[in-house]
């Protein structure tokens, strides 16, 4: 086992401790966000959509995304296409 900072670490080439388990609940809330986005968006409007979109995005980076990545998925989402989020059971380190 590597520690790689404290609460942070890396086993059999997997990262282990309470901020691996945090990066895995914001991915995990990120992937409902957009289920969630995508069951409404026959209902929103461009901007709510983007602004869903956004949310979503910072949510799991915790800061804000970049925009060209915002407008690439409101236009996937906008155009009918399903955006699955997969979220693993544990965080490959390579």
């Amino acid at each position: 086992m590597t520690v790689i900072e404290p609460g942070l670490s890396v086993r059999d080439g997997f990262a282990e401790g309470p901020l691996a388990d945090a990066a895995l609940s914001r991915t995990g809330r990120t992937a409902r966000l957009f289920d969630e986005l995508q069951e409404q968006t026959p209902t929103l409007t461009d901007a709510r959509r983007h602004d869903g979109v956004h949310r979503a995005l910072r949510h799991l980076t915790r800061q804000p995304p970049p925009a060209f990545q915002v407008d690439s998925y409101t236009a996937l989402i906008r155009r009918g296409m399903r955006i699955d989020w997969h979220v693993p059971d544990r965080l490959p380190c390579p």
